[in-house]
């Protein structure tokens, strides 16, 4: 069943536009009678004011304006009002047009369309019997008029409906440009933690573990040897230095200070020798092939490795010796980093592994581990000197 759309502020202006119209048809119809001096105007105008009473009572009475079925006995009998003053008056006739907006308003679309042909047909019968005769132009008239309301009528709900429609996809739209803003912001959200996970993971936590042993070293030497104990001291002391610019400089996702005016094989010889001379292993290293400019995120991401691999050797592998090795190929750089500790099993690694092969692999690089109980470890990770995607 097809409703009557709500009012907008266009409606409503054309719904006075059609009260205003009727009771002006009904006050030109009492108005004629008087002039006329018939015998019968007496009636038409108390009629005509009964109709005008009746059609009033619609928008004023709450119950019309909010139960279908309320309207529909309203509407009927404004109709049977409508009848009596065109069977008094020929000019009744006009009313007809205004009730047929009222009539495809208010009723469904199949039942509306046959309210208007009656009414048509009732105004050309009773305009024919006012007239003596029928003559084919007496019908033109509220033919006419009936096929400019029903066109009129379901045009403008072809048009309500499409403004509808075209709402709702608005709505729609912007409710999903608010969710895909959300999960967004969420996946932003996330991957800022994920970053700052494997930067205090590679960074913070691995120097902070390096100062712990530093100042047990001391606690250990300081009853003995206090030059040895201040030496260590120093060591923790530079150790926090360097970690404090860290957290300052990954904080804001700038290259780590190690490759401060300095090159990713310089920065790495400094990594093996800062290492050497803070923990009990020698860290060794060295590079083959001839270096080559490297974006920033890979030099950030060998360096991190490095440091990341570094630190569990020297926290889990028991290690004496460790050897780092960075190779310059044609199209890949290669990070490679091999201990003579205690091995353990790749299949039960913790986070500073799956750190390591995250950063690898969203270089489009790989990250190979090669280890077991008892037998050394070897770390190897491959990153394109290109990045796909780049011409």
């Amino acid at each position: 069943m097809t409703t009557a759309p709500p009012l907008t502020p266009t409606s409503r202006v054309l719904t006075w536009c059609l009260h205003l119209l009727l009771i002006a048809l009904l006050a030109l119809a009492a108005v004629r009678a008087v002039a006329d001096g018939s015998s019968g105007a007496g009636a038409v105008v108390a009629t005509a004011l009964t109709c005008a009473v009746v059609y009033a009572a619609g928008p004023l009475l709450p119950r019309v304006r909010t139960s279908r079925q309320a309207a529909r006995w309203w509407l009927i009998a404004v109709g049977v009002v409508w009848l009596v003053l065109l069977v008094l008056t020929a000019d009744g006739v006009w009313v007809a047009f205004p009730l047929y907006f009222l009539q495809l308003h208010l009723l469904p679309r199949r039942q509306g369309l046959l309210a208007v042909i009656a009414t048509a047909l009732a105004a050309i019968t009773a305009f024919a019997a006012h007239q003596g005769s029928f003559v084919p132009a007496a019908a033109i008239g509220p033919a006419l008029g009936a096929a400019v309301a029903v066109a009129v009528v379901w045009g403008y709900q072809a048009l309500y409906r499409e403004s509808e429609r075209r709402r709702h996809l608005i709505e729609e739209l912007t409710a999903t440009r608010a969710d895909l803003a959300e999960a967004q912001h969420a996946a932003g959200v996330l991957a800022e933690r994920e970053r700052l996970a494997h930067e205090i993971h590679d960074t913070l936590a691995q120097g902070l573990s390096s100062i712990q042993l530093l100042l047990r070293a001391a606690e250990r030497t300081l009853p003995d040897t206090a030059g040895n104990a201040a030496r260590h001291v120093e060591q923790a002391r530079q150790a926090a230095a360097d970690n404090l610019a860290e957290a300052r400089r990954f904080v804001v996702a700038l290259s780590p200070p190690a490759l401060d005016d300095t090159t990713l094989t310089d920065a790495l010889e400094r990594l093996c020798a800062t290492t050497s001379a803070r923990h009990r292993i020698t860290a060794r290293f060295r590079f083959t092939g001839t270096p080559t400019p490297l974006p920033t995120a890979h030099e950030v991401a060998l360096l991190r490795i490095g440091q990341a691999a570094l630190a569990n050797t020297v926290r889990h592998a028991d290690a004496s010796t460790a050897d780092v090795t960075l190779c310059y190929l044609d199209e890949h750089v290669t990070l490679d980093v091999v201990d003579n500790g205690v091995g353990f099993d790749p299949d039960h690694s913790g986070f500073g592994l799956t750190a390591m092969r995250t950063r690898a692999e969203a270089l489009d690089g790989t990250l190979a581990v090669e280890s077991s109980p008892g037998h050394g470890t070897e770390l190897s990770v491959r990153l394109p000197v290109e990045p796909k995607g780049r011409p």
